[in-house]
């Protein structure tokens, strides 16, 4: 129960971070407030170029919903980045995160999408001016092609789902805001030994810094099977720890600890105009503040090794369209932790549910009653599929170290 109501804390100050950059501002005085407002970098190239597009977007279907598309951005320009890898002049979406806000703000749904997703990009425009062609490539090439408008558009093509906002954050920001709140705690349920991601830590409960908090929610090649899913799931854990900690601190409340915190956020961000604002920032969380902890939900978009390269990602079908499809209608979505497949058909498996919950003479009695068993009744309403589908994920009322 302690989990949780941190969890409904952490829930009421922010939706995947967003809060800690919004919240208390005004305590910390005018001139530290236009300091802030002015730290977060307006992306008004990205906003030219998508206008430029405006008519192949798709159509915001439901009044009141809103998408943001968050992404990390793994460049090595800077002193502070240059140490994770030469820096190439190019950078690509090391983390994407599409954020589903209903427009009734009682849900909240995270989908992350690999870096490897194998997908149809659209022709984009290059730092230099000049234009790529549209063709079929691996998903974060969007980024280091056309930075965020090729990506949003990317994404857009992918889903078919309108891009109302986004956000980018670099390697240094994301160090400098675990650092500000003194570390943030982890539960590690395995060793991680990543040499790429510069990062080696013990099972159990840790007390991660901004340097070591990189390499976790970095790390990939080291853990899992090398895909970006479980990566995903440890990025998104991992913002619910860190403003939890920022809560337990009352850091929200107390200038002192609050100004580093909204100033290493701040200087991390860069935003489309729409959000390059505190107060713009608030606006977009502040309907946020009472969603049930268990509807601010987190899953990586249907995903298999891809058919030509085991190395890559592709879509599974028709689960990734019934998902984008219940985003673009503001429909319901349903998460659950991935449960192991049981073996045998319908009927043994029934049998073998009917033994767990009554017995072994349940099962026997069932069995010689004569009576029939069919995979499909199409008549018996208990045997209708649900409308709803149930994906892969968790929520953010399911404790991380369970």
């Amino acid at each position: 129960m302690g989990v949780v109501r941190r969890r409904h804390r952490w829930l009421r100050y922010t939706a995947l971070g967003v809060t800690v950059l919004v919240l208390g501002a005004a305590g910390v005085g005018w001139a530290a407030y236009e300091k802030l407002n002015g730290n977060i970098n307006r992306d008004t190239d990205a906003a030219d170029e998508l206008a430029r597009y405006e008519k192949e977007r798709p159509t915001a279907l439901v009044h009141g919903a809103q998408n943001i598309l968050l992404l990390g951005s793994d460049t090595r320009a800077g002193p502070a980045n240059r140490k994770y890898g030469r820096d190439a002049g190019t950078e690509r979406s090391d983390t994407t995160i599409l954020l589903h806000l209903a427009a009734d703000r009682q849900s909240a749904t995270a989908v992350s999408i690999p870096r490897d997703l194998m997908v149809e990009m659209p022709g984009c425009r290059r730092p230099d001016g000049s234009r790529t062609q549209a063709g079929f490539a691996q998903f974060n090439v969007a980024f280091q092609i056309g930075g965020t408008a090729c990506t949003i558009r990317t994404v857009e093509k992918l889903t078919k789902i309108r891009v109302d906002h986004h956000m980018v954050v670099d390697f240094a920001g994301f160090k400098g805001m675990v650092d500000a709140v003194d570390g943030v705690q982890v539960c590690l349920r395995v060793p991680i030994d990543d040499s790429d991601a510069q990062v080696k830590l013990a099972p159990g409960l840790r007390t991660l810094n901004g340097e070591q908090a990189l390499g976790y929610v970095r790390a990939r090649k080291s853990l899992g099977d090398g895909s970006d899913t479980d990566r995903m799931d440890r990025q998104q854990e991992f913002l619910g720890a860190l403003v939890n900690k920022v809560q337990s601190n009352d850091v929200l409340l107390n200038p002192t600890k609050l100004y580093p915190v909204l100033d290493a956020a701040t200087s991390s961000l860069t935003t489309d105009p729409g959000l390059a604002s505190l107060r713009g920032l608030y606006e977009l969380v502040r309907g946020m503040r009472n969603i049930p902890t268990e509807r601010v939900q987190f899953l990586t978009v249907p995903r298999q090794s891809y058919t030509y390269d085991a190395n890559r990602d592709e879509l599974v079908e028709p689960d990734a369209e019934q998902l984008f499809t219940r985003l673009r209608m503001d429909s319901p979505v349903e998460v659950a932790p991935q449960q192991p497949e049981k073996s045998g058909t319908a009927r043994e498996q029934a049998q073998e549910e009917h033994s767990e919950e009554y017995g072994e003479e349940y099962s026997e009695e069932y069995e010689d009653s004569g009576e029939s068993w069919s995979d499909e009744k199409p008549d018996d309403p208990a045997h209708t599929p649900s409308p709803a589908p149930t994906f892969r994920g968790n929520t953010a009322a399911r404790s991380t170290c369970g």
